[in-house]
């Protein structure tokens, strides 16, 4: 009988034993690579991504695949404006409700030639092709992420001095999850994949208040519609592991900030299974196929064969080798001699980092994946601008983005190992959280200070 690989997702996503590790690329707008188009183009036209899915699967022989990898489709349709990029998922812009729209105004109606509507056709046309066998993931945008959104950085403030006004934004994101969520099952997806990467900005006690009640009821929706969930997070989030599992997915999936080994023992806790986390830029963007491998078996031995599924730690970007996920994939089906090669795309890149001390300017290194295409990431450097807005010459912000060999070896000499980090003058300051820009901004005028006093 041939192997059934989507009922393999469901199984392990299900935390039942399995004959072999499932395989879940995420294969987002790297699909638009594979067709040779460009992002912008790949994510408005629903032929684009049933074709960039349908060749994504005979590519990487997936058990499970999201039809589109995009945390900015609600954003776009409740006003937020987005900047579309060729080798990024769009970002978002401008943040209505801080810009004097009132929540009430806000109106969740998915247009036809919305760019989800797009997505929610695509998702029916890939399902009725290929449904019976490739588990199917639809990716919704968690509340407190879709509230950053709308609110921008004035969310952080609000949790303090205004924590009603902020449940009721996220009271009104998560009606647009579950409406979201309601349209990818009616589509034909198997899994709900909640994704609220900014849930690594808040404590432990703040997850708690301002996250917990708001998926607890997605998820519960979603187990009513009889689908399984997936509660997704990047960055380090390692503090709230065990309050994501609290709040009832089948699953959590996970970034490298994160060790496997320890979100595998709290999923075991709470009956969870776990997915990731497979490095997405030094391992499948500039690493060998060895290196691939390595990773992959990495993971697959910490994960076993009860509860865990294998997959990037996000969205795989765009120019990543075919050479590298088809490797991931010869290792899960036992034919990795067949890839095998050696050597690393770092090797003979340099970087040289500033002489700081006698740097006439204050530096603030800003590490990122990406700030075109990873949310903290955006955050973490609307942030660092806003606090050195009138400082002048006197501070320079340098983004790194590790989609580049030359700022995976900056971050390697820095000592940095976390995303988002933010970095002044070559020490580390803050690591994977995003500071109050007075905080930010009392730290950069200390080194100015003390670029005076030299």
């Amino acid at each position: 009988m041939p192997e059934n690989k989507k009922q393999l997702v469901l199984d392990a996503i299900k935390n039942k034993e399995v004959a072999r590790t499932p395989w879940v690329p995420f294969v987002g707008v790297h699909a638009g690579a594979l067709l040779g188009i460009d992002a912008e183009t790949y994510g408005k036209h629903s032929e684009n991504i049933v074709k960039g899915v349908l060749n994504a699967i005979k590519e990487y022989d997936p058990d499970g695949i999201p039809v589109m990898f995009d945390l900015q489709l609600e954003a776009e349709i409740l006003r937020c404006e987005v900047k579309f990029a060729k080798d990024n998922p769009p970002s978002v812009t401008s943040h209505p409700l801080a810009e004097g729209v009132k929540l009430s105004d806000l109106h969740f109606d998915v247009p036809e030639n919305s760019r989800l509507a797009e997505v929610l056709r695509a998702s029916k046309e890939i399902s009725a092709r290929v449904g019976n066998d490739v588990a199917l993931y639809g990716l919704v945008t968690g509340p407190f992420t879709l509230a950053l959104h709308l609110m921008g950085t004035d969310i952080f403030y609000d949790i303090a001095d205004d924590p009603d006004y902020v449940k009721e934004v996220m009271g009104f994101c998560e009606q647009v999850a579950i409406k979201t969520a309601g349209m990818y099952i009616d589509s034909g997806v198997d899994i709900i994949a909640l994704v609220d990467p900014m849930t690594s900005q808040i404590s432990p006690g703040h997850f708690e208040e301002f996250e917990t009640p708001f998926a607890k009821r997605i998820f519960e929706y979603v187990r009513s519609r009889g689908k399984l969930t997936s509660f997704f997070v990047c960055g380090h989030a390692q503090r709230n592991i065990e309050k994501m599992c609290l709040c009832g997915p089948d699953n959590v999936s996970i970034d490298e900030n994160i060790p496997l080994a320890y979100v595998k023992r709290i999923g075991e806790k709470y009956g969870v299974s776990v997915g990731g986390n497979i490095k997405l830029t030094l391992t499948l963007l500039f690493g060998s196929t060895t290196d691939a491998i390595q990773d992959a078996k990495n993971c697959m031995g910490i994960g076993g064969r009860k509860g865990f599924v294998l997959a990037p730690g996000c969205d795989v970007p765009y120019a990543t080798p075919k050479e590298n996920m088809k490797a991931v994939t010869a290792l899960v089906h036992g034919e990795v001699t067949q890839v095998l090669t050696s050597g690393s795309a770092l090797e003979g890149i340099n970087y040289e980092l500033p002489d700081y001390a006698n740097e006439k300017q204050v530096i603030v290194d800003v590490i990122t994946i990406d700030s075109g295409s990873c949310a903290p990431c955006q955050y973490m450097i609307e942030a660092v601008n806003a606090a050195c807005e009138g400082f002048g010459d006197a501070v320079r912000v340098i983004e790194h983005k590790i989609k580049q060999k030359e700022s995976v070896v900056c971050m390697i000499k820095l000592g940095a190992t976390n995303i988002p980090t933010t970095v002044i003058d070559g020490e580390i300051k803050f690591v994977s959280i995003i500071p109050e820009v007075p905080v930010l901004r009392d730290e950069i005028a200390k080194a100015i200070e003390a670029k005076k006093n030299l």
